[in-house]
């Protein structure tokens, strides 16, 4: 079984949203999304989706969206981005999904997931650059300690993976007190892979990819990754 992840799919196929306007790459790019997909994600794989999956508002608005997902082969889990709108609770998240017969997704929320080479937990996260934001940010940093503790509670010999959708430190993290808390936390877990999404266009500039304090971070936001999926490679 294979891992791989890919963030911001930006679907819009019941109230179409033209995602050029980001950049003449994202012409047709849930057709690109699709086409790398199929060619390389078996049904015994699992597909990360760090968030912004759908532009709808509303949950009951992205049928079309979900189905698009749920045709491709694979598992797929999801999490929450700043533009997934149509996000209500993890029950009637669920609940919708089981209604539509849509079986290979399900929703990763304060909770995790054990697949054969990790455990994998995550949360949205925010931008942890606005100091007055601090009740939402201490409020992240306390759900994804609730997925850390939910996958040690699980298995706590497998590695763990960790989704985000914001990027959870920056170039400044070292003077940022909120990503120095990250990086505690996911320290204090041994978590040596993070995965996170949100930056497009000139804003992948600003990413940390590779490694700090011995983590290994991606970010796999469509765009990035020339809309082709990110395969996770185990930890050696």
């Amino acid at each position: 079984m294979s891992i791989y992840a890919i963030a911001d799919l930006h679907l819009s196929f019941n109230h179409p949203k033209p995602m050029d306007i980001f950049g003449n790459n994202w012409e047709n790019h849930a057709v690109k999304i699709k086409d790398d997909w199929i060619k390389n994600v078996k049904d015994q794989d699992t597909v990360l989706i760090p968030g912004d999956f759908s532009w709808e508002t509303y949950l009951e608005d992205t049928y079309k969206d979900f189905e698009f997902l749920d045709k491709l082969p694979g598992k797929k889990i999801l999490l929450k981005g700043n533009h997934d709108y149509w996000w209500t609770t993890l029950t009637n998240i669920r609940n919708y999904l089981k209604e539509n017969n849509f079986n290979t997704i399900d929703i990763l929320s304060n909770n995790s997931y054990e697949l054969e080479n990790y455990m994998v937990v995550g949360t949205r996260g925010w931008d942890y650059t606005k100091q007055d934001d601090r009740k939402i940010i201490q409020r992240e940093i306390g759900r994804l300690k609730l997925s850390l503790e939910d996958a040690k509670n699980t298995n706590e010999n497998k590695p763990t993976l960790v989704c985000m959708h914001y990027p959870p430190i920056s170039k400044n993290y070292l003077n940022n007190e909120f990503e120095r808390k990250i990086i505690n936390l996911l320290k204090e877990y041994k978590v040596k892979k993070c995965i996170y999404g949100h930056l497009h266009g000139v804003s992948h500039a600003q990413a940390i990819v590779g490694e700090r304090e011995g983590i290994e971070f991606n970010l796999v936001s469509a765009d990035y990754l020339n809309f082709k999926l990110f395969k996770i490679q185990s930890i050696k």
